[in-house]
């Protein structure tokens, strides 16, 4: 980090390691004893450590800032709606509806929706959805794309371990101990975008797939997108299988275009997940879709069971209804794509003066960066990139105030608040940090 004498960092960490395990309330964010980063404020794309180092921020808390940190609009709405009428009771409110109203005004593949507090529960009940309204188990999963913490979609393709020069299948693997083998019967893992893959998993378990969950542009995986025609094939073999198609837009839900992915692709899917820029960063999420698939969700004897105690709560919605309010009525999300746009440019420069190969991924709001010579279509195209490098580049941005994940399987994440980062400056900072990282090699 900027710093390397960090008391007050050092401090905390002692501290939260007798309390937590690895020191964090989230596993992710433990990045090793020295490296951890314990925050005192955040505010617009900036972020303060409690060493009083402030960092442009890329991470975005893994993509639900969309206008920036503590922005006022959203956290008046928040406070009105727990001064005027409260934060949680078990009953419905207005708020509910108003809310629902909004994303079928932005997303025309909604008619129905449930609301959920993340985006794994998201996930669990579009998946269990989709489970009753087929009367089938299995779910097809697509390399690279991240569905959340629970054990089902904790099973993983393990690019890393894998040799690029054999013609063997990456392993599945579990994400970590204590996941049952037994959850692993009903998924099925298939390389995106390839055709071939997914025509032999339907001639293999069609009558048993439920549904095909995918992230159109895998927001775990650099931003490699589905190609227009893979998302079509999909959409197809769902169609004529009977089986229904879920788009995960949790990461791309009203951060890449006002409508997500699938406006960009004009595909609709069955079913869909939100959360992240739903609400600002405000713990919110949900899943909708077809009225026919949702009404499954009923105390039917067949009926989905769907709940949750602080589902909808009134903080939850007041900041899901502000937020897509000012996505809607603003030029908030080309705001955002322009800044993203003009930061992939200063980058290429930066990447070209010193000879590395280099692509961009994904939209200009969630741009992946990859150093070789095209735009990987997979996970496996993924780990024939030069990563390492990347790594090494991440690290000393963060060193020179620049935050963003060191995996260059996270994507740059761009806020409205961006706007206001001098680019001058980034462009002199990514070009020291790409120096140090030639130098270093």
């Amino acid at each position: 980090m900027t710093k390397k004498d960090k008391p007050n960092s050092n401090a905390m960490f002692k501290r939260a390691v007798e309390n937590m395990p690895l020191g964090v309330a989230d596993s992710y964010r433990y990045w090793g004893e020295d490296n951890t980063v314990f925050l005192s404020g955040m505010k617009g794309c900036t972020i303060t450590d409690c060493d009083k180092q402030t960092f442009v921020d890329f991470r975005l808390a893994y993509g639900p800032i969309i206008l920036g940190y503590r922005d006022e609009r959203i956290d008046n709405e928040v406070i009105k709606a727990i001064t005027d009428v409260g934060t949680i009771s078990g009953f419905s409110t207005g708020l509910d509806s108003d809310v629902v109203e909004l994303v079928k005004s932005l997303c025309p593949n909604i008619d129905k929706m449930r609301f959920s507090n993340s985006g794994t529960e998201a996930v669990i009940g579009a998946v269990r959805t989709a489970r009753g309204f087929t009367q089938r188990n299995k779910i097809v999963v697509v390399e690279g794309g991240f569905h959340g913490l629970h054990d089902e979609v904790m099973w993983k393709s393990d690019v890393d371990n894998w040799d690029v020069n054999t013609q063997q299948v990456p392993d599945i693997v579990p994400f970590g101990g204590g996941i049952p083998q037994s959850t692993r019967e009903h998924q099925v893992s298939v390389p995106l975008n390839d055709f071939d893959a997914i025509d032999a998993v339907f001639a293999e378990h069609g009558n048993d797939i439920a549904a095909i969950l995918i992230e159109p542009i895998m927001g775990n995986c650099g931003s490699i997108a589905s190609t227009q025609a893979y998302m079509q094939k999909l959409r197809d073999v769902c169609d004529s299988n009977g089986s229904l198609l879920i788009m995960d837009e949790v990461k791309t839900g009203f951060r890449v275009a006002k409508g997500g992915a699938q406006a960009l692709y004009g595909i609709f899917a069955d079913l869909t997940t939100y959360a992240k820029a739903m609400g600002n960063g405000y713990p919110v999420a949900a899943f909708g879709g077809r009225a026919e698939v949702m009404d499954t969700i009923s105390f039917a004897k067949n009926g989905v069971t769907h709940g949750g105690t602080y589902t909808a709560n009134m903080v939850a919605l007041s900041a899901a209804k502000a937020t897509l309010t000012v996505l809607k009525e603003t030029d908030a999300l080309d705001s955002i794509a322009s800044v993203g746009l003009k930061i992939q440019a200063l980058l290429s420069r930066v990447f070209t003066k010193f000879g590395v190969e280099h692509c961009f991924a994904g939209p200009d709001a969630m741009f992946g960066v990859h150093f070789g010579n095209k735009v990987p279509q997979n996970y496996r195209d993924w780990k024939q990139t030069n990563s390492d490098l990347y790594t090494q580049f991440a690290l000393n941005l963060i060193d020179n105030g620049v935050m963003l994940e060191p995996d260059s399987r996270e994507p740059w994440f761009i806020c409205e608040a961006h706007q206001t980062v001098d680019l001058n400056w980034l462009e002199q900072v990514a070009e020291q940090s790409m120096q140090a990282a030639i130098d270093e090699k």
